[in-house]
């Protein structure tokens, strides 16, 4: 998500009074779910997003109307973090509601870290965004903008069942319920990043022509935090194309030491 000055001071300050509010106990535990319930309630409604996100009119209305309007319908620590978010100034009506997914993912992924999972969240996120990515009916009927909702989620739950983290599930579930114009393996390599950033390490997409064992994991990983100078957590892709080496993309930077990549190096020099 991108958003502009105000809305990123606003998400800023909220986040404080997010993580303050995940403080007890269980609170992280249905925050992360009720925050994207709040999210389809303002997507669906736009006159009602509008009110909440007008900064010409007093914050402590905005902030009485949304507590009116949802008071014993979401917990109170959800209230607290939406009443938060309408009193504050945002760029758009819809960068409020960007800013209120993005404070939901963050809840989630606090549970993940609270429970020490969230390792397995990110790679969960990774895996199956390159699953849908092989299987082209699948991703195309996910993207399909005219297929309703339920349709595409059943389909993601009989694909995942029981067996990925409940954090995992909640993410996928609100990107495809809840796509926002977004493309779903796109977005699930977004969470995935956002997972990662969170435990402060940059992702390296690696892509190897067989299997790394996890003294070759922990090697490349100790090469690339030596040259990128900050820890890199792996997520690894097999492709037997390749013939053989790696092929390392961190950010925008592709590292090819792959002998398709050597080959096609030759073969751009002989041609120029």
């Amino acid at each position: 998500m991108t958003f502009q000055a105000a809305s990123r001071e606003a998400l800023a300050a909220v986040e404080l009074t997010l993580l303050d509010v995940v403080e007890g106990a269980t609170a992280a535990a249905t925050l992360g779910e009720e925050l994207f319930a709040v999210v389809g309630l303002l997507d669906r409604e736009i006159g009602l997003r509008r009110t909440l996100a007008d900064s010409a009119t007093d914050p402590a209305n905005r902030e009485r109307l949304v507590r009116d309007l949802l008071g014993g319908k979401i917990s109170e620590s959800a209230l607290t973090v939406v009443a938060a978010a309408v009193a504050a100034r945002w760029s758009s009506p819809r960068e409020l509601v960007d800013g209120l997914e993005s404070l939901a993912t963050t809840a989630l992924l606090v549970r993940a870290e609270r429970d020490g999972r969230l390792d397995t969240v990110e790679d969960e996120l990774f895996r199956l965004g390159r699953i849908i990515a092989d299987q082209t009916e699948l991703e195309q009927v996910l993207a399909n903008r005219t297929a309703a909702a339920e349709g595409k989620l059943a389909l993601v739950r009989e694909l995942i069942g029981t067996k990925v983290d409940k954090t995992t599930s909640a993410l996928v579930e609100n990107l495809v319920g809840q796509p926002r114009g977004r493309q779903v393996v796109a977005g699930l390599e977004a969470l995935a990043a956002q997972a990662a950033k969170r435990r402060e390490r940059s992702v390296a997409h690696v892509i190897s022509a067989g299997p790394l064992s996890a003294e070759q994991q922990d090697s490349l990983s100790a090469s690339l935090q030596r040259i990128y100078a900050r820890p890199i957590a792996l997520h690894i892709e097999v492709d037997p194309d390749l013939g053989g080496g790696l092929v390392v993309k961190v950010g925008d930077e592709v590292i090819d030491g792959s002998t398709t990549g050597r080959l096609d190096a030759l073969r751009r020099k002989f041609a120029g």
